[in-house]
């Protein structure tokens, strides 16, 4: 049995590309997309890409929905996401609106004031490899941000299995795309003239997403208390997160093999996390919800590095979230996700 799906604000880059899987989902009938500039036009007129989404962009989702996604920008996301959630419709946020469980912390890291702060406590977050018995009862899940995505999956299994100490470093790159439409129209370095052959660092003092990597790590482990270090850049490719955990290890005399060898046993059931046998490129996962995680250890430092490759729209937006709609609707998990890299 099909369910009836809206999305929220289809015309930014996460929105279209969950409208582009869901179009092909075999178990989805998407009815329902808003935009706010591009309300009155149909789908293929405002993004020709889209050309076998036939629907018309309207302000509000105007028809009843089993499932709702929202891809507006943080706190705008909640605040349209409320009516549903209060109503029973199951909810995916794509926004960073219910993934900090201390709002406090939240509308300090995005600067915003919590426009429904009282649903918060409801919100499973959406990193399904973590949280799947969780997302299968809720009707609210937070999907995880692009970079907490990757750093997530690498750092995980070196938190719970109790490999590395507390001090934890996290250097991500992330393909443009990832400042969202409204991000590249308000920043010149996300434009073509000045982002190409040229790497940027950003928000080097707290990026939003250092809280909800710090909560999540936390929650692996009694007791582990992560001090992390969060480092985002911008490179010049359009899609993609390359990101790498260094952290040093409880136990020095572990080797590379024997660290992945228990990484590949940890991830031995998930469908979309692999340890590929040599180090992964962000190219090798482009259009795909798959996550490459690849450990290693260097001896003369007694570190442990982990480096792990994902399609920030696919596994780090759109695909993760209906991954969790998957699980929340009761179908097989990878319905609708399996396509193979898009390469070269």
């Amino acid at each position: 049995m099909s369910v009836k799906v809206g999305i929220i604000n289809v015309t930014g880059y996460a929105g279209s590309e969950l409208a582009g899987i869901l179009h092909a989902h075999p178990d989805v009938e998407l009815v329902a997309v808003t935009g706010r500039s591009a309300a009155g036009k149909r789908l293929p007129e405002a993004l020709p890409y889209l050309w076998g989404i036939d629907l018309l962009i309207t302000p509000a989702v105007e028809v009843s929905v089993d499932v709702v996604f929202s891809a507006l920008p943080t706190a705008a996301s909640a605040e349209a996401l409320a009516p549903f959630i209060r109503s029973g419709v199951k909810a995916i946020d794509i926004a960073a609106d219910f993934r900090i469980k201390d709002v406090a912390e939240f509308e300090a890291a995005y600067e915003k004031k919590h426009p429904a702060p009282e649903l918060v406590k409801d919100a499973v977050y959406g990193l399904t490899e973590t949280n799947r018995d969780a997302i299968r009862k809720t009707k609210l899940v937070a999907n995880p941000g692009c970079y907490p995505t990757g750093a997530l999956l690498a750092a995980v299994p070196a938190v719970k299995l109790g490999l590395v100490k507390s001090g934890i470093i996290i250097d991500s790159k992330s393909g443009i795309s990832g400042a969202g439409r409204g991000g590249l129209s308000a920043s010149t370095v996300d434009h073509f003239c000045e982002a190409d052959e040229n790497v940027v660092p950003y928000r080097l003092e707290g990026h939003g997403h250092l809280p909800e990597i710090v909560q999540e790590l936390k929650a692996q482990r009694a007791g582990f208390d992560p001090r992390v270090t969060f480092v985002p850049c911008r490179v010049p490719m359009i899609r993609g997160i390359l990101t790498t955990c260094y952290a040093d290890l409880v136990d020095t005399s572990l080797t590379g093999d024997r660290v992945r060898e228990m990484y590949r046993d940890f991830y031995k059931d998930e469908p979309f996390v692999r340890v590929p046998p040599t180090v992964p490129q962000t190219k090798q996962t482009t259009g795909t919800n798959m996550c490459l995680v690849y450990p290693t250890v260097d001896r003369r430092t007694g570190r442990l590095i982990v480096v792990s490759a994902i399609d920030n729209l696919v596994k780090g937006a759109a695909g993760s979230a209906v991954q969790n709609m998957n699980v929340m609707c009761g179908f097989e998990e990878t319905t609708g996700l399996r396509s193979l890299p898009l390469y070269p």
